[in-house]
């Protein structure tokens, strides 16, 4: 199960407990899905059209610190907090 961060324009944010390092995130758009470095914003595997993309990065930049807490917070099994989406 992947606990949803945010949502906006159709994507899904979330972020597996007990992820593999390194600290990022994950973008769901349709059938397509993305996980993005939390400190590099660089793709771990996976891709997104690119517009969705340039909205994941916008988004990410603004709430960089919520999702390191976020990934603190999973490494402790603690409930992911919603971060507010893109408008």
């Amino acid at each position: 199960r992947m606990p949803r961060l945010s949502q906006f324009f159709g994507i899904t944010i979330a972020m597996y407990y007990n992820d593999h390092a390194p600290p990022h995130f994950h973008a769901k758009y349709g059938d397509a899905e993305v996980a993005l470095g939390i400190e590099t914003l660089a793709v771990v595997w996976g891709s997104v059209p690119r517009r969705v993309q340039a909205l994941v990065l916008e988004w990410a930049v603004l709430h960089r610190p919520e999702l390191r807490e976020n990934w603190e917070r999973a490494r402790q099994g603690l409930p992911l907090q919603l971060i507010e989406p893109l408008d």
